[in-house]
């Protein structure tokens, strides 16, 4: 049976382009049917048509869209807790290696995984998410570098979207690491691409990723990736510049890729690419925390050309095992100097934009009725709460 109802009598951030700040409405009214929104504005306002659908007060709190987060890695084997405390205890990141720590020990956990044993941990962590008010999230391949276990994790992500109710888009992260004892070239050629082939064609790709950077890829191996995901008609998105500048966020451009992601290095001329090309900028605050950056992204670059900036988790088990986008709206705010409305705009609209999506990300009419509603009484306390979760109820496609 179609839900009709009238959430009403809160203060609702849409969240629109071009509106101001938050696009605030006070005593607000959202007409939901089915799953999607048919009407909001204030609530003296409500057009007589709807004025028989039952009502849900939420007097003195804020509705925003759920959020969305925009780049995680959710999907791997094991963890890196042992890694985290021989850091602390004085371990070089060499050391660590040699005693089969960093990525390597989270793609052998990966492959000597079950499906079943990916899936229940996976779980576990979109739960967390859905309970901070996420009802989108972009999941990533790559800590399987042969193609069983890329595979074997697309199809998790993918079962995560029909076991929980959250919308999960999946990227294709084959050129994340080059594998122990490989050639760069040659993965690329012998197994990044064909295995990129594989998962298109058992429909597990929304979208196509990779790591350039000096201790990964360059930007001739990352360009092959890319030409192999625009023959297959699949969009792109990019970790570029993250402890370095060697032209990743220029071939995000070049490419017109979705996202251009981390870019702690990128400069003014970057910015201005990425504004030509309409790639969003996404800012991950959890691994510039955990890695102790020093290099912020170059916020007021984007301001000035007017690229859109989107905050996510980063959430993986070595560099960022962030698992509060909340969190992450503060670290942006306090790290990377975002305001309070720009870090909403960047789990919401902006983060919508670098998954390529269109229904969701904003309160309008025609929009999926993905929503959060918040026990606070302004948007800006979302950023300003340090491990608060002030969630109150999440709507997914109009179920509460």
């Amino acid at each position: 049976m179609t839900q009709r109802y009238i959430v009403t009598a809160a203060t609702v951030a849409t969240m629109a382009a071009g509106a101001d700040d938050y696009g605030l409405v006070d005593n607000a009214a959202i007409v939901v049917d089915g799953d999607r929104i048919s009407w909001v504005g204030p609530a003296a306002d409500v057009p007589p048509c709807y004025t028989g659908f039952e009502r849900h007060e939420y007097s003195g709190r804020v509705i925003t869209p759920a959020l969305i987060d925009c780049h995680t890695h959710i999907v791997h084997g094991g963890t890196r807790a042992r890694e985290f405390e021989m850091r602390l205890n004085g371990a070089s990141y060499e050391e660590i290696a040699r005693a089969g720590g960093g990525i390597v020990s989270t793609v052998s956990a990966t492959r000597g995984a079950s499906e079943e044993d990916l899936l229940a941990s996976a779980l576990h962590r979109v739960d967390a998410l859905i309970s901070h008010g996420v009802g989108t999230v972009e999941i990533k391949s790559g800590y399987g570098l042969e193609l069983e276990t890329e595979l074997k994790m697309l199809r998790v992500a993918r079962a995560l979207g029909k076991q929980r109710p959250i919308h999960v888009m999946t990227s294709f992260l084959g050129a994340h690491a080059v594998p122990a004892g490989a050639d760069a070239n040659s993965y690329i050629d012998d197994v990044c691409l064909p295995t990129l082939e594989a998962a298109h064609a058992e429909g597990l790709v929304d979208a196509v990723d990779g790591f350039c950077e000096g201790i990964a890829f360059d930007t001739s191996q990352i360009a092959r990736v890319f030409d192999k995901a625009q023959a297959l008609g699949l969009p792109v998105k990019l970790h570029a510049e993250q402890l370095s500048n060697i032209g990743g966020t220029a071939l995000a451009a070049k490419y017109g890729a979705l996202s251009a992601d981390h870019v702690e290095y990128a400069t003014p001329a970057d910015a201005a690419a990425l504004a030509t090309a309409g790639t969003v900028a996404v800012l991950l605050p959890g691994a510039f925390y955990t890695i102790h950056e020093t290099q912020a992204p170059p916020v007021q670059a984007f301001r000035d050309y007017v690229v859109p900036m989107a905050v996510g988790t980063d959430w993986n088990p070595g560099s960022s095992p962030l698992g509060s986008l909340l969190l992450a709206m503060n670290m942006a705010c306090t790290l990377f100097r975002l305001t309070p409305s720009e870090a909403l705009a960047g789990t919401t609209r902006n983060a919508a934009r670098a998954l390529g999506l269109r229904d969701c990300g904003i309160i309008a009419p025609g929009m999926r009725a993905d929503l959060a509603i918040w026990d606070v009484s302004e948007p800006a306390e979302l950023s300003y709460g340090i491990g608060i979760n002030p969630l109150h109820a999440r709507i997914f496609g109009g179920a509460f």
